[in-house]
């Protein structure tokens, strides 16, 4: 049986831009689950009082927030003590051979899908540098632990090209 079964779970999404967040409204409406909701905030500034989810889960955001310290210090404050953040994120990949693969694919291969695709190379190719910029997976647990998180560990999916990151608020 899935979490949300449980009538005592609720689910909320926090999306800062207004078109994604109605996008988002209507999918929930359409599903007809009542313990979805959508609210506006990012994760810089979450739309909570503190202590208040048992869970916060994380995912492909470093690239959208211009503060990464900053938004595990508020992911921190919304969390009730002993909740769970989990945090998906690209990352480095383990084997130099896998890191030549994967730069090769960001770098020439997603460009030109995304020009075939959408008319759009340089979002591609933006997106595959500001991927780059990310924290590896030691340095994002790091900061984790800065942020005040206990029990920060990760693991490597994908060889490492993404990671799944876990820490509990004491």
């Amino acid at each position: 049986m899935a979490f949300w079964a449980d009538k005592n779970v609720q689910v909320v999404f926090s999306e800062p831009d207004a078109n994604m967040r109605k996008q988002l409204e209507q999918r929930i409406m359409e599903s007809n689950r009542n313990y979805f909701s959508a609210t506006s905030g990012s994760a810089e500034k979450i739309n909570a009082e503190n202590d208040t989810y048992d869970f916060v889960v994380s995912a492909l955001v470093c690239c959208s927030v211009t503060n990464v310290d900053a938004s595990l210090n508020e992911i921190k404050r919304v969390l009730k003590p002993g909740g769970r953040l989990l945090v998906l994120e690209f990352s480095k990949p383990e084997s130099p051979l896998l890191s030549k693969i994967y730069d090769t694919y960001s770098f020439s291969v997603l460009p030109k899908l995304g020009q075939l695709i959408t008319q759009d190379a340089e979002s591609y190719q933006y997106l595959a540098e500001s991927i780059r910029m990310h924290p590896d997976q030691d340095t994002l647990k790091d900061m984790m632990i800065d942020a005040g998180f206990a029990n920060c560990e990760y693991h490597n999916m994908t060889g490492g090209v993404v990671a799944l990151h876990k820490g509990t608020k004491p």
